[in-house]
């Protein structure tokens, strides 16, 4: 059964990594290896996350690697009840040590940083040409990657202590 598991979680965090060279954005990319184990088709996984490539918009913010780990947190933990003050305290728990995980493997949190990038650096809508100089360049496919070893890392946990 453990051994079933973590292949899965392998399987899932290599399917993460071939949908970001596929064109796909980072946040689809986790989300999307993830989709079917909360009931979402693959299509509303990159329609949920879409908005969250490039630092959010591609603005640069918070990783949309980052962001996918956190969506795909909240459909495990998240709540459902507007005044449920517990469950969003146990939701934003789990959100902050993924978060810190993520940090400490990655320096940052923050695209711009993770990319190397200036202060105030300019930041256009048009996604970056995926050719090899893209992937040379830059971490996003590591991001990616981590983000997914993270959550499965996370699931693998929750299963051990049940």
């Amino acid at each position: 059964m453990r051994a079933a598991l973590e292949n899965n979680m392998e399987e899932r965090i290599e399917r993460a990594v071939a949908l970001f060279k596929e064109g796909y954005n980072c946040s689809q990319s986790v989300v999307a290896a993830f989709a079917d184990m909360y009931g979402f088709t693959q299509e509303q996984a990159l329609k949920m996350a879409a908005s969250f490539g490039g630092g959010i918009g591609r603005m640069r913010q918070t990783c949309g690697a980052a962001c996918g780990l956190f969506l795909v947190a909240g459909l495990e933990t998240g709540c459902t009840e507007g005044r449920n003050s517990e469950g969003k305290e146990a939701n934003y728990k789990v959100v902050q040590q993924l978060a810190e995980e993520f940090r400490k493997r990655n320096g940052s949190l923050i695209c711009a940083e993770l990319l190397g990038l200036a202060k105030n650096a300019p930041t256009p809508t048009t996604p970056d040409a995926r050719n090899g100089e893209y992937y040379k360049k830059r971490p996003c496919i590591k991001m990616v990657e981590e983000a997914a070893r993270i959550w499965c890392e996370y699931l693998k946990n929750c299963k051990s202590e049940q």
